[in-house]
């Protein structure tokens, strides 16, 4: 069986004069239906477990911040080189697309390059900026897709030598690489991280999700959540981060994350090998307004909705067996965490609660690969009395501001699977069996503000 992985995107939209894009990656699946392919015959799943070197994704998302006031010379600060670029001169929107692709992603970068050309081609504002770093193991370089008299061309801004993408310096001078480009600076910013991703739990660990992108130059390198954080922390506040990779949208990230970004967009299940339709989703981003995180949602949302057939012949460039997406907006998180702890002080857990509450994870349980990513709402419902529960999600919805699914999604281990009844956001429930997991999850910043001490986790 063939494998590709998940990709993950970022776009971010800052008020500031800084900008952030980051690419996740993307991970597929591609099998065929001969003996030695998934049962059900199916060609792909975005999916970074279902890999078998474990390789997967979600990458990092890059921020750009404010600059210091101009330097006062024999120039006024208007006129001074060293001098920021006024409001009237900040472009509309900068995006910038980080592709780490030095893995098994390498030819979906350059599809999804043709792509983010296709998509550049119908912005009609000539007054925003769509950069893309791309590293598929040679020749690593940041480019802008620029578009003159209807035709989109790569301008290169600087070659890099042999790296590890995913790493925090690298991504730094990427930034430092923009953000020293006063013709680049903007009054908005979006960020597409694309590359492997899976989740929560730290790739430091065996027992590891909680990281995001991945290089293979000279060994696997990942990304940690807690980097990424940290990472953004030096930065000011981005509008958004979508994931375009599998297993991204839990409450465990969306929450690390609430201090960086307004609105965390991303998938609970396998994100399917096509990933976002760059087509679609650059006029949708480069449009802007108030809206935006939802209409990069539906953007990503719609073109599987359009094909969906129940998976009737399934293919990369036929995606038929769907898809969901959802966009939390993060500054009801914090509420929404003391809320739980509020309402745990009384809540039980049922013994049987796995089998209760709908798993997003489609990996055998046995498997070393596999996590739990429960639905949040099923849990809570387990857990809370019928008042205490109404009132709780009251506040969850209100948090999730669009989600959508088709009717089934696909698994690189089960196939399609109904969606019935779900909810979006998902959950860890630790297991006795594994430890590890257990133990690392009460790190989390969600863990510990929840309150979910309380349930013996």
């Amino acid at each position: 069986m063939k494998h590709t992985f998940s990709k993950i995107v970022f776009p971010l939209g800052f008020t500031d004069s800084f900008s952030l894009l980051s690419c996740v990656d993307e991970a597929y699946l591609v099998g065929s239906s001969s003996s030695n392919s998934c049962p059900t015959g199916f060609f792909c799943a975005r999916f970074r477990s279902a890999c078998r070197f474990a390789a997967h994704t979600l990458w990092a998302v890059l921020l750009l911040s404010s600059f210091a006031l101009g330097l006062s010379a024999c120039y006024s600060d208007h006129d001074s080189p060293d001098a920021p670029p006024t409001e009237e001169q900040l472009a509309d929107y900068t995006v910038m697309i980080y592709m780490a692709a030095d893995n098994s992603l390498e030819s979906y970068a350059l599809e999804d390059l043709k792509e983010m050309k296709e998509g550049m081609a119908q912005v009609n504002n000539s007054n925003v900026h769509l950069l893309v770093y791309v590293d598929t193991g040679t020749a690593p370089r940041l480019v802008e897709l620029v578009k003159e008299k209807g035709v989109v061309t790569e301008k290169l801004i600087k070659e890099y030598g042999s790296r590890n993408s995913c790493g925090v310096e690298e991504m730094q001078e990427v930034m430092d690489d923009l953000k020293g480009n006063k013709s680049l600076l903007a009054k908005k910013y979006g960020f597409i991280f694309w590359s492997h991703g899976d989740g929560w739990i730290p790739a430091s660990s065996h027992i590891s999700t909680r990281w995001i992108g991945q290089d293979v130059t000279g060994t696997i390198h990942y990304m940690d959540i807690k980097d990424l954080v940290n990472f953004y922390a030096k930065y000011p506040k981005m509008e958004f981060i979508l994931f375009d990779a599998c297993f991204m949208l839990s409450m465990e990230v969306a929450y690390a994350l609430r201090d960086q970004v307004e609105y965390v967009i991303g998938c609970p299940t396998e994100t399917p090998g096509p990933g976002a339709d760059y087509s679609r989703l650059i006029p949708a981003i480069m449009a802007g307004g108030e809206q935006i995180a939802v209409n990069i949602g539906k953007a990503f949302y719609e073109p599987y909705e359009e094909k969906y057939n129940g998976g009737l012949g399934a293919t990369d460039q036929n995606w038929t067996a769907g898809a969901s997406i959802g966009v939390v907006k993060t500054e009801l998180l914090s509420q929404l965490a003391t809320r739980t702890r509020q309402y745990l002080t009384n809540a039980k857990m049922p013994e049987d609660i796995y089998q209760k509450v709908f798993d997003y994870d489609k990996r055998t349980p046995t498997s070393f690969l596999y996590v739990g990513y429960f639905d949040t709402v099923q849990m809570m419902e387990q857990l809370l009395s019928s008042a205490d529960f109404a009132q709780w999600k009251k506040l969850y919805e209100q948090a999730l501001v669009y989600w959508q699914t088709t009717p089934k999604n696909y698994s690189d281990n089960t196939g399609l699977f109904s969606m019935e009844g779900t909810n979006g956001i998902s959950h860890f429930i630790p297991r006795a069996n594994r430890p590890l997991a257990a133990s690392a999850y009460q790190d989390t910043d969600w863990y510990r503000d929840a309150g979910l001490s309380q349930l013996g986790w």
